[in-house]
């Protein structure tokens, strides 16, 4: 059995579902501390001009040792307003916008109070979407005591998982010693960006990557699981 598991991030990226679609189970680590300037709060989507950022103004308190489930949205920010019309602006004229921008004005007419729930839910959106079935689960309910690598050996164990998936950058930090000694073999993601037609692409040269996966929906729909080659 293969287990994977990251912080709940805000409509994640391509790479992000890869992982969850190559796993047997998936892990939210929800009880993970809150980092600032990185993806659980933000995300870029595609514009005329290029990249822009869509970010989730957060209640930040004791930066880096904050957990994740704690993050509170501050609404003293109209940001709901502000990314609805982006998607509305930037996303208009692609070819599946009327099959997804339901979704998104119903998200947004809603009032979220933590950052982590909100991120869930569109997590599982997209999923379905892409018609990933991997199940999921939280680190919260899953009741860990230890952290940092041990914490996710522990996970392995509390699910029976014989290997772990890690990112494609694991390798940096993912003590392996200590998942030798626990029986476990990591397995590193071997993820390659797909090019697809996007709005404001003039040739192949002119693509984007690394954006929110929405963009990968709004511009080519029910073929977005074959982009990510996951038939």
């Amino acid at each position: 059995m293969i287990l994977s598991v990251h912080q709940p991030q805000y409509m994640p990226w391509l790479g992000y579902f890869d992982k969850i679609a190559k796993s047997d189970a998936f892990v939210f680590m929800d009880q993970g501390h809150y980092k600032e300037s990185e993806f659980q709060n933000r995300n870029k989507i595609r514009t005329d001009r290029g990249a822009l950022w869509l970010t989730v103004p957060v209640i930040s308190k004791c930066p880096g040792r904050q957990k994740i489930s704690d993050v509170f949205i501050d609404h003293d920010i109209d940001w709901r307003k502000q990314h609805l019309e982006s998607l509305r602006t930037y996303y208009g004229r692609a070819a599946y916008f009327k099959k997804y921008i339901g979704f998104f004005e119903d998200l947004y007419d809603r009032r979220w109070e933590r950052l982590g729930k909100l991120n869930v839910l569109i997590t599982r959106f997209i999923l379905k979407e892409l018609g990933i079935d991997t199940p999921l689960y939280f680190e919260s309910e899953l009741c860990t005591t230890a952290t940092k690598a041990e914490c996710i050996t522990e996970l392995c164990l509390k699910m029976k998982a014989d290997k772990y998936l890690f990112g494609s950058g694991g390798r940096d930090y993912s003590e392996e010693e200590k998942f030798k000694q626990a029986g476990i073999t990591l397995v590193y993601q071997k993820f390659e960006h797909p090019v697809y037609r996007q709005q404001y692409m003039r040739d192949k040269d002119h693509f984007l990557a690394h954006l929110s996966t929405v963009d990968l929906l709004f511009n080519v729909g029910p073929d977005s699981r074959k982009v990510l080659e996951l038939t």
